[in-house]
């Protein structure tokens, strides 16, 4: 089903709007790959309240990531200055200048997703011009509220639960911490690159690492059984977080259960390729392959579909 009949499902009408949800649906396609796939399970209805989120959040993190050519940090810092204006204004029923910041205003108000959620998000992009490393786990998930937790806690109205919302909220922020540590084991030598460690200091330093050994791991693209030992430690505790979101996915409404799970699946899947490398962040970039994605989605899309027969 193509973008026009979903935001038909979703009855969001009005030509600029369309163009406004369009943009985030093209973020969405473009850099969230496995995000993307798992929403493509969503009956198309709410498919464009998720691509609103995930391109506002992919379009600020780029600004901070992806800094045009001779942006200085103070530079970048008066962008999401902007943006937070920008995000203020819409939330506020005002008229935005970004079609990113109409569009995830707009599914806020269908939604009713609190604005203190995104406030967080923004604290934590900021965060990132200035903060280059964690202390502890304490630390890092201080950071990774506003970074992660509150992108699950910002869809699950979306996606709908079949218990109290309140019930299924640690659930889901658990579920957006463990896609982003996932994402920061599997980016280490990207980070690196930016001057940002986002593994915990005391778990590398448990296991001998500084930030030196690890550039060092970045220039020779090659392992060190320190760095292994202590990514060993960190794909564990990986995993216990995804075992802490998983209950959530049985709290969700039926339609909506596919998606979560295909995400949580396929994601969880990148950490048993760095397990199978051996801990080799450095050499490749680990994801999960074409066809293994394909074989996760089919029988999740059959799922969704069965659901949305029997609740018509």
């Amino acid at each position: 089903m193509g973008a026009a009949a979903e935001l038909d499902a979703a009855g969001i009408t009005g030509c600029a709007l369309r163009r406004d949800y369009a943009v985030s649906r093209a973020l969405h396609a473009r850099h969230g790959r496995t995000y993307y796939l798992a929403t493509r399970v969503l009956p198309p209805a709410r498919r464009p309240a998720v691509h609103a989120l995930y391109g506002f959040a992919r379009w600020v993190d780029d600004l901070v990531d992806e800094p045009a050519p001779g942006r200085t940090p103070e530079r970048t810092a008066g962008l999401l200055d902007g943006v937070e204006r920008d995000l203020g204004l819409a939330l506020a029923g005002g008229n935005a200048r970004s079609p990113q910041v109409r569009a995830l205003a707009d599914t806020a108000r269908r939604h009713a997703i609190p604005g203190e959620y995104f406030t967080a998000f923004m604290a934590s992009m900021r965060a990132d011009l200035t903060v280059t490393d964690y202390a502890d786990y304490a630390e890092l998930s201080g950071y990774m509220y506003g970074s992660a937790a509150v992108i699950g806690l910002q869809v699950l109205p979306v996606l709908g639960t079949v218990v109290p919302r309140s019930e299924a909220e640690p659930r889901a922020a658990a579920l957006g911490v463990a896609f982003q540590l996932t994402n920061f084991l599997r980016d280490v030598a990207e980070d690196l690159d930016r001057d940002r460690v986002y593994l915990p200091a005391d778990v590398l330093a448990r296991h001998g690492v500084d930030r030196e050994l690890l550039r060092s791991c970045r220039r020779r693209r090659g392992q060190d059984r320190r760095v292994r030992g202590a990514l060993a430690e960190l794909v564990d505790l990986n995993r216990a977080v995804y075992r802490e979101a998983e209950p959530g996915c049985a709290m969700l409404s039926p339609v909506a259960r596919p998606c979560v799970e295909t995400a949580l699946r396929l994601y969880r899947g990148i950490l048993d390729r760095i397990e199978e490398a051996d801990f080799d962040v450095w050499s490749r970039r680990h994801r999960v392959p074409r066809v293994h994605r394909a074989r996760v989605a089919a029988p999740a899309l059959a799922r969704a579909l069965a659901a949305r027969a029997r609740t018509g």
